[in-house]
């Protein structure tokens, strides 16, 4: 089985049918969305209809919490505060209550899928470095955890405690780029699938990542979207004008 995993859309349609597309071309057999549908961006509705409509496994992300409920608003900046609020007036109550039925985490063939960390994912602690991702090894026993929330895609390896898993080949086609891991079945693994719709490590790129449960390969993907459109839509929905040009940016 070939699966697609999509993290952190954050409303950014132009981003998510760029995914969407490259997915399509992929022959993938499922789609699973690890959360964060919603915030920063200007198509939430759009964003939420569309991976309904291609995705079929989801757990939920804290900026989709807090689209349904506020409750936690003040854990988040002030940019993103302000477009919480402004995501939480234009879903509708069926949106939020998508929102409101999704758990924290998902299991599916001996593969556990969360948007933060396998440790308290309701608590949405990041894993940047070796050191947490170490700790988080041991709060789950399934061969791989797929993760998001820290828009930075990485491949972490519980055989190695000094650094995060380097690719095996590069490969480049002429609508993306991609990192390919042969993945040890000896081994267990917290992999990052990056941000579509908001990368924030310096390269404007969207991530997404594709898993080959037969060949136990993984493929970090990077490509271009109209970044240009998606952070005009930001201006003229006069959400933060930073959330627009940090698109450009990756960060």
């Amino acid at each position: 089985m070939i699966i697609g995993i999509l993290s952190d859309i954050h409303s950014n349609l132009e981003a998510l049918e760029k995914s969407l597309s490259i997915l399509s071309s992929k022959k993938i057999d499922e789609i699973f969305c690890l959360g964060d549908i919603v915030g920063y961006g200007a198509n939430p509705k759009e964003c939420l209809k569309l991976i309904r409509e291609n995705a079929k496994y989801f757990v939920i992300g804290n900026h989709d919490q807090v689209a349904y409920d506020l409750l936690n608003i003040s854990d988040f900046s002030r940019y993103a505060a302000e477009a919480a609020l402004w995501t939480h007036k234009i879903l509708s109550s069926d949106e939020r209550d998508f929102f409101r039925s999704l758990s924290y985490r998902f299991v599916f063939q001996d593969i556990l899928f969360v948007h933060a960390s396998p440790y308290k994912p309701e608590n949405w602690y990041y894993i940047t470095s070796v050191q947490e991702a170490t700790f988080n090894f041991k709060h789950f026993e399934n061969k791989i955890c797929f993760i998001g929330h820290s828009h930075i895609p990485d491949v972490f390896t519980s055989a190695d405690k000094k650094k995060s898993l380097n690719p095996l080949n590069n490969i480049i086609n002429k609508d993306y780029t991609s990192n390919l891991y042969l993945l040890s079945r000896e081994e267990r693994y917290i992999i990052n699938v990056g941000s579509v719709g908001q990368p924030r490590d310096l390269d404007r790129r969207l991530s997404f990542g594709i898993f080959d449960t037969e060949n136990f390969t993984y493929e970090n993907i990077r490509a271009e979207y109209d970044v240009k459109t998606a952070a005009a839509k930001i201006y003229a929905a006069n959400l933060p004008r930073y959330l627009g040009d940090r698109l450009s940016l990756g960060k």
